[in-house]
Parts: C-alpha cells; sequence; structure tokens
C-alpha cells in the first residue's frame, strides 16, 4: 500500500482491508503516535464537510503532522479559474500526501495521475468515499464481532449515495446478503445490481423496510442529499420518504446496529439516539483510528 493512491474502494484488496482494520484496531487504543513528524498532509475541501475534514485533521494532529490546505473552494486560485490539474500539481510540491473532497465524480482520479505524491479520496461526487467504507467496515466488525455472512440494509438515496456504492464492493468480498430499500427515483444502480450478479451473492429491492427489519445485522441508513438534484421539487418528494423512530426497533436482533455516515436531517428520529442499536455517533469516532490506519499505510509508516 505504501505510496498508492487511494481514489478508490477497489484500489485495495479484502486483506488490505483487514490490514487496515487491524492498525485501527491499534491506534484506537493508543492514538497519540508521533509518526507523522516532519511531515505536510494537504488537505483539499472543494465541497463542504464536518465529519471527514474534522476526523482527517484529528487523525493527522494525533499523529503529529501539519496540515495546509483549505475548506472552501472559494479561498483558492479555482475560484479564479486555476483548473484542477494545475491544483493538484502545485501543491503535490507542498506536502507529502493529498486528501481531497471534490463535487465532480472521476475528479480524485484525475488527481492521482497527475500528482506526484498519494491521493486520497474523501468523496468525489456520487461515485465513491472509500476512507468512509473502511470505518464502515471497522465499525461493523466491532459491532459483529465479523465481516462474513451478514445482512446489511441500505437504506434512503441509493442512486447518489457514494458511501452506500463504495460499501457494497467492500461487503461483497465478505459474502454479505443486501436488502435495497429505496424510493423507485433513487434505487441502486443497474451496474451495482450487475456487480452483485456477477459476483453471485443475494440482493433484493424494496420500497419499505418496517415490516423485514427484524431480519437485520446492519441498517445504514442515509439521507436524501438535496445537493445532488438539480430540480429542487423532485427533492421535496422524496426527502422524508424513510423516517426510523423508536418504535420500529422492537422485535429487531440483539446484535442489529444502525449506522449513517451523517449528516442526519430527519431520516432518523432524535428518540433512537439512547437506544442500544444507535452507533452512528460512535461510528464517527471511529473515523479518526481508520483514517490514521489509511494515513500510516500509504505513507509506509506502519
Amino acid at each position: 500500500m505504501k505510496n498508492k493512491s487511494l481514489v478508490s474502494i477497489n484500489d485495495f484488496t479484502k486483506d488490505d482491508y483487514l490490514r487496515i482494520l487491524e492498525l485501527a484496531k491499534e491506534f484506537e487504543k493508543d492514538p497519540n503516535q508521533n509518526l507523522l513528524d516532519g511531515k505536510v498532509v494537504a488537505s483539499l475541501f472543494f465541497e463542504p464537510s464536518t465529519r471527514t475534514k474534522l476526523s482527517f485533521d484529528t487523525a493527522i494532529n494525533r499523529l503529529g503532522g501539519r496540515i495546509i490546505g483549505f475548506s472552501d473552494a472559494s479561498s483558492s486560485s479555482t475560484s479564479k479559474g486555476e483548473s484542477l490539474k494545475d491544483t493538484i500539481m502545485t501543491v503535490a510540491n507542498y506536502a507529502d500526501l493529498i486528501v481531497m473532497r471534490h463535487p465532480l465524480e472521476g475528479s480524485a482520479r484525475l488527481a492521482s495521475e497527475v500528482s506526484q505524491v498519494p491521493i486520497i479520496n474523501a468523496g468525489d461526487g456520487a461515485n465513491q468515499h472509500p476512507t468512509q467504507t473502511l470505518l464502515d467496515l471497522y465499525s461493523i466488525q466491532k459491532t459483529q464481532g465479523t465481516l462474513e455472512n451478514l445482512n446489511i440494509f441500505l437504506v434512503g438515496d441509493l442512486k447518489y449515495g457514494r458511501t452506500v456504492h463504495s460499501l457494497l464492493i467492500a461487503m461483497s468480498e465478505f459474502n454479505a446478503t443486501f436488502n435495497f430499500v429505496s424510493p423507485p427515483e433513487l434505487r441502486i444502480p443497474d451496474e451495482y445490481k450487475q456487480f452483485l450478479d456477477n459476483k453471485g451473492l443475494k440482493y433484493y429491492e424494496h420500497t419499505d423496510f418496517e415490516g423485514i427489519m427484524h431480519n437485520a445485522d446492519i441498517v445504514y441508513m442515509t439521507r436524501v442529499q438535496r445537493e445532488r438534484f438539480s430540480d429542487p421539487m423532485e427533492y421535496e418528494k422524496v426527502k422524508n420518504v424513510y423516517v426510523l423512530k423508536r418504535d420500529m426497533l422492537e422485535g429487531t436482533k440483539d446484535n442489529m446496529k444502525i449506522l449513517h455516515p451523517l449528516p442526519r436531517v430527519n431520516e432518523i428520529s432524535e428518540d433512537v439516539d439512547t437506544s442500544d442499536q444507535a452507533y452512528y455517533f460512535p461510528q464517527a469516532l471511529n473515523g479518526v483510528y481508520a483514517r490514521q490506519a489509511i494515513i500510516a499505510s500509504i505513507l509506509g509508516l506502519k
């Protein structure tokens, strides 16, 4: 993994996933390690972020590194018309590693092709979010004791949800069964169903999940992303289509956990937060450890 960019979850193998999870476990036990002393990490966020950016910043700080970059594209020279290629080629002169979020699909791949230092994709449009997937795998492993043979419910925006797309690819390595719950407008793209067909894995599509949630090991909620809709009326039609409420947890498995990449809008009621099955805030904390593991691996420090 040393000096290798992480653009897509496909860039890592199953063995790579498991190695990252082992490292994340080590970092959870001892998060303050001075591995990045003398290293500079560029954090380029062309799109808003709270958890991803701050957890990367925390991971870098706890490893003793320094951070340069921006959290608003308007404060960079792209606002003057500079191309992404020129931005990346310039910033690569200043840093040992670049973490980038960008609204355009394929932007991270382009960056990795022109950069002389590794690129970590922190989300590119509706395409992929591989570091979120690795922290999700860590969260699933911690709560279930395994990654194998689990029943995963993916709920909400499955069309534009980059976290869903990446998680599906990764969990397909562990013989998961998938239940896709979405309105017709936001169903999982056919390419991902074809991917599962080629692997011989089971999946089911639903428009409601209240009567079948007792089968779930993991319920992965997602928000309907207003920023992905060109027509505001289309967003209004589907924005509150699924709301997980406390009483819906009755009869579900004891091991079942609710994950969410956050931010939450209305799709999980606040009364769920105090249930034993709510895991989305610990999941966000797991992002620090997983991202420490990713950075340490890519820079060859572990």
